[in-house]
């Protein structure tokens, strides 16, 4: 099965989705011997939920996933169990307070208003062509450094100046895909010959880990520094901060604890992001009686919260181009899934998200089509999916802590964007997915910007 996988590698996730629609949805793959490939591929709602809630405890990421994802540490999207629980209880009680929500919104909407808009204006004078991925990228590594670290590297300029811990991230998800895709056998032979592109990636992974750890070190040496403050809540305090604040009187989390928790929220506040609106105005551009339907609905509720129907074209793009196409489980011991697959001890399962966004069984013969509709009720709400049957935002006991602040800041930046100019997708552009762990455009969105009459 292996060939064939590798031939159409350049259209992976179609490729998959069709196999699975071949086997009724869930199937095995099964490579050569000496790659220890063989696993259980699904697009089965009743598989996911399953997994993800009914047996949630004999589903985990597993150690073989913690070595793919090395860069993550031991962060709450690699960590399993006890190590688990004790982060996703550290994370919740602090992204869950009205403070945190009020602080991420205010920075961006401060770069929204400083950086981003003046930048489209910018190039709108100038009439030149822009890559909107690149845009979104660089907003939102900006805006997960000021969260997080509590400073913003200012890469969203009109030069499009490179920052070399950005660069260095952008590589370090490149190195993950390769890793995950390659048999252990091919990654070890490559890493042994030290081939230049596996050496390069090794050295991104050296110097985003590197800026990281300065960054943890400098803000606890600024807190140590300043001792009379560590005990007070400040509400411009980033996540980094009010952890190292929450320390007092209590265990310490320790600086990897820290530092895996903030490579994890770059991961998931910059790329998910960037993936989302970038397949969300290129979908736009080819369906301008849905921008026009958002327009109009902006002009009449101003509250981002009161957006039904942006809030459904957003989940629309999601459905479709989920950030994340490809999620993976392994199993504790011995278990039949609900299609009636067995798996054993160890045996990895691979959801297929992008194939359940086009599963007819699922969203109706119409699946293929971007409709916004389709999410909201006859009373204008929004229609309630079980997660296990969208689960761009995972489902059960591991549904993302960042659901909702992710909504609010799209809602934020499409807003501004589509009140004040119209996005053109320059003519002829290749739009392709990215051979990458995220569902990004692998030749970015080219776009020319027009101002809005």
């Amino acid at each position: 099965m292996l060939p064939p996988l590798l031939c159409n590698l350049w259209k992976v996730h179609d490729y998959v989705a069709l196999a699975l629609q071949k086997q009724a949805g869930t199937g095995n793959f099964i490579g050569p011997w000496f790659t220890q490939m063989n696993c259980v591929v699904t697009c089965d709602p009743m598989n996911v939920h399953y997994m993800f809630s009914k047996n949630f405890i004999n589903f985990v990421k597993g150690p073989e996933f913690r070595k793919i994802f090395k860069a993550f540490g031991d962060g709450i999207l690699t960590a399993d169990s006890d190590m688990w629980k004790y982060q996703r209880t550290i994370l919740h009680s602090s992204f869950k307070t009205r403070r945190f929500e009020k602080f991420r919104e205010k920075i961006v909407r401060k770069k929204v208003e400083s950086c981003l808009i003046p930048l489209l204006d910018h190039v709108e004078r100038q009439g030149i062509e822009v890559d909107v991925q690149d845009v979104f990228n660089r907003f939102n590594f900006d805006t997960i450094c000021s969260i997080v670290l509590g400073f913003d590297p200012k890469s969203l300029t009109p030069d499009f100046q490179e920052v070399a811990c950005m660069r260095a991230f952008n590589e370090v998800g490149e190195f993950i895909f390769y890793r995950h895709i390659l048999p252990k056998s091919v990654w070890k032979l490559q890493r042994w010959l030290r081939i230049e592109a596996v050496k390069k990636r090794a050295e991104a992974f050296q110097t985003f880990d590197h800026f990281l750890r300065e960054s943890i070190a400098s803000k606890r040496e600024k807190l140590s520094q300043n001792k009379e403050v560590i005990s007070t809540e400040d509400e411009d305090d980033d996540l980094i901060t009010t952890l190292m604040k929450d320390e007092e009187g209590k265990e310490s989390v320790g600086d990897k604890f820290l530092r895996d928790t903030a490579f994890v929220l770059f991961v998931a506040g910059r790329d998910t992001i960037t993936s989302t609106l970038t397949w969300f105005f290129w979908l736009l551009a080819k369906h301008p009686n849905v921008e026009a339907k958002i327009l109009q609905e902006i002009q009449n509720k101003k509250e981002v919260k009161d957006q039904v129907y942006l809030h459904g074209a957003l989940c629309e793009a999601l459905r479709l181009y989920p950030p994340l196409p490809v999620v993976r489980r392994q199993a504790i011991k011995h278990d039949i899934l609900p299609s009636g697959h067995e798996v054993g001890p160890r045996t990895v399962v691979m959801i297929s998200l992008y194939a359940m966004g086009r599963c007819e069984d699922i969203w109706g013969k119409d699946c293929l089509e971007f409709k916004p509709e389709r999410w909201i009720s006859e009373r204008g709400g929004i229609v309630h999916i079980p997660s296990y049957k969208f689960i761009s935002f995972t489902a059960g006991p591991r549904t993302c802590l960042g659901k909702d602040l992710s909504f609010i800041q799209m809602k934020i930046m499409a807003t501004a964007i589509l009140c004040n100019y119209q996005i053109h997708v320059v003519e002829h552009h290749p739009v392709s997915p990215a051979l990458s762990i995220l569902l990004q455009m692998r030749y970015g969105l080219k776009v020319r910007i027009t101002k809005r009459r």
